[in-house]
């Protein structure tokens, strides 16, 4: 039987952003981690889509905004793919519609860019892991602009939070909050699969899509209120 060490996995990533910059900060935190590494860089679509090809990453770090193809068209070229990598959005918050729009196309989360170095690496991981992710400090801002200005929906939408029970309830209380599901199995003092299962039977109860409209759904049923 051998006895050397497995080598743990490493998921590979693509940063495009036409700020050099930002590209610098985003590759010192990923390349800082054992299990993640930058493969390549871009400075806007057509560069992202071409290094997509090249590289095969797992993970495609988006910019929005950019010169020649932008980020939105980029991110639904790559979501078109049947083996295309995964997309976490970069925004800022001036950006937010630009970011759901690119959410409807496909993309798996959004990422605010000067988030702290632990919250880009928790959602980075989330988002490898198949989840769809709203960075913390830009859900309490996207249900504001999205949610809150709309019309009032919440005692419509609170009589379908009948058909959760309690623990469901609490799970995608947690998720509204911007919790990862590691995190909410911590929290709840449960394994992560009893929390994806729990999440699972909310979307379906619910009707819902992904973790971003059962995001929005916590806000409209009246189950977190702004400030919570």
């Amino acid at each position: 039987m051998s006895t050397e060490a497995r080598t743990p996995p490493v998921s590979r990533v693509l940063i495009c952003d036409d700020q050099e910059l930002i590209r610098m900060g985003l590759r010192m935190v990923i390349d800082s981690q054992p299990d993640l590494s930058v493969v390549g860089e871009a400075a806007d679509g057509d560069a992202a889509i071409t290094a997509v090809a090249a590289l095969d990453p797992d993970l495609v770090l988006m910019d929005i905004r950019m010169p020649g193809l932008d980020g939105l068209a980029a991110t639904e070229h790559l979501c078109a793919r049947p083996d295309g990598p995964r997309i976490l959005v970069v925004t800022t918050f001036d950006l937010d519609e630009y970011a759901y729009a690119a959410l409807r196309a496909g993309a798996n989360g959004f990422l605010v860019k000067d988030a702290p170095a632990e919250e880009i690496l928790v959602t980075v991981r989330a988002v490898l892991r198949g989840e769809v992710m709203v960075a913390p400090s830009l859900t309490r801002r996207l249900v504001e602009r999205f949610v809150l200005q709309a019309p009032e929906s919440a005692p419509a939408q609170r009589g379908r939070l009948a058909a959760l029970t309690d623990r469901e309830r609490e799970v995608l209380a947690l998720v509204a909050h911007g919790l990862a599901n590691g995190e909410i199995a911590d929290r709840l003092f449960v394994g992560e699969t009893t929390v994806k299962t729990h999440l699972g039977r909310v979307l379906t109860k619910l009707g819902l899509r992904d973790r971003v409209h059962a995001v929005i759904f916590a806000y409209e049923s009246g189950l977190i209120r702004a400030g919570d």
